[in-house]
C-alpha cells in the first residue's frame, strides 16, 4: 500500500505533466489560430488566439513555478516552495485580464466596422478548439492546487467559448450576420473576465493568509474541544500554502493531571483531524488550566 507521501508525489507529478501537456497543446494551437484567424478574417478567432497565447505563457510560467514548488524546504524557505505555485496562479490571472481587455478593444473596433468572415474555416477551427481544450482541461482537473484550479477553469472557458464560436459559425452558414463575430468576442471576453476576477480574489485571499474557503474554523475548534482531557481551545490559525496544502496552529488547554500517554493520544487525534482539512503542517501548544496562556499569538 502506498503511503501518504507517495500519494502526494504521484499527484504532484500528474499535475506537472498535465500542465506540460496543456502548454504544448495551447502553444501549437495558438500559432495555428493566428494564421487561420488572419486567413478567414475572424476577430473572434484572433481574439482567442491572443487569449491562447496568453494561456501558453501562463502555462509555461505555471510549469516553472510548479517544478519550483516541489523543491524541499531549506533554511530560507522553512515551509518549502509551495507558495510559488500560488504566485503562478496570480500571474496567470493578471495576464488573462490584460489579454481579455485588449480583445474587447479590438472587438469593439470590428463591431463599428463589421467584416464578413470565412464561416467554413471558422467552423473547422471551432471543432478543433473544442477537442484540444477539452482534452487539456480533462488532464488538468486532476490537480488540486490553486494554480491548477485557475488553469483548469481557463481551459474549460476555452471549451465553452469554442462551443459558442461553433454555434455562431453554424448560424452564419445560413444567415450572413458578420456582426455576430465581434459580439461573440466581446461576450467571451467579458465572461472570462468575470470568472478570472473571482479566481484572482481567491488567490489574493490565500496570499493574505485568509482561512481557505473549504475550511470551517468553528468546526475544527469544536472537534478539538470534544477530545478527552481537552479543557479549552483557542488561538487557532489556518492558512494555505498553495490552495491545497494548509498550515494549522492551535493552543490546547489540558485538564489538570493529564498523563503523558493521554497527551500522546490527543496529539494523534489532532493530526487525524488536521489531515481531513489538508493541514500537512500542524503546530500545537499545550498548557494546563492553571498556566498563564495570555501571551499574544
Amino acid at each position: 500500500m502506498p503511503n501518504a507521501g507517495e500519494d502526494a508525489n504521484v499527484k504532484q507529478t500528474d499535475t506537472l505533466r498535465s500542465i506540460q501537456t496543456a502548454f504544448f497543446l495551447n502553444l501549437i494551437f495558438a500559432i495555428l489560430e493566428f494564421i487561420g484567424g488572419l486567413y478567414i478574417n475572424s476577430i473572434a478567432i484572433l481574439s482567442d488566439a491572443l487569449h491562447d497565447l496568453g494561456d501558453s505563457f501562463s502555462l509555461g510560467l505555471s510549469w516553472f513555478f510548479e517544478k519550483l514548488s516541489r523543491h524541499s524546504r531549506n533554511g530560507k524557505y522553512s515551509y518549502g516552495f509551495r507558495r510559488f505555485s500560488l504566485l503562478g496562479a496570480l500571474i496567470n490571472a493578471v495576464i488573462l485580464i490584460i489579454g481579455s481587455s485588449f480583445a474587447i478593444r479590438e472587438a469593439i473596433l470590428r463591431l463599428l466596422n463589421p467584416v464578413q468572415v470565412n464561416v467554413r474555416g471558422m467552423t473547422i477551427f471551432a471543432v478543433i478548439g473544442i477537442s484540444v481544450n477539452a482534452f487539456a482541461a480533462y488532464r488538468m482537473q486532476r490537480g488540486k492546487t490553486m494554480n491548477a484550479k485557475v488553469l483548469t477553469w481557463h481551459l474549460l472557458e476555452d471549451v465553452f467559448g469554442w462551443v459558442a464560436v461553433l454555434l455562431a459559425s453554424v448560424i452564419m452558414l445560413f444567415f450572413p450576420v458578420p456582426i455576430l463575430d465581434p459580439i461573440l468576442s466581446i461576450g467571451l471576453s467579458l465572461f472570462l473576465l468575470y470568472n478570472v476576477f473571482k479566481m484572482l480574489f481567491k488567490t489574493f485571499s490565500l496570499f493574505l493568509q485568509a482561512v481557505p474557503a473549504d475550511v470551517n474554523m468553528d468546526e475544527i475548534e469544536q472537534r478539538l474541544k470534544q477530545l478527552d482531557k481537552v479543557a479549552d481551545v483557542h488561538h487557532t490559525h489556518i492558512w494555505s500554502l498553495d490552495g491545497e496544502e494548509n498550515v494549522l496552529t492551535t493552543h490546547i488547554v489540558l485538564e489538570e493531571g493529564s498523563k503523558s500517554e493521554e497527551i500522546r493520544k490527543i496529539k494523534s487525534a489532532i493530526r487525524e483531524i488536521a489531515k481531513e482539512f489538508h493541514c500537512d503542517h500542524t503546530t500545537v501548544e499545550f498548557d494546563y488550566l492553571k498556566d498563564d496562556c495570555s501571551l499574544p499569538c
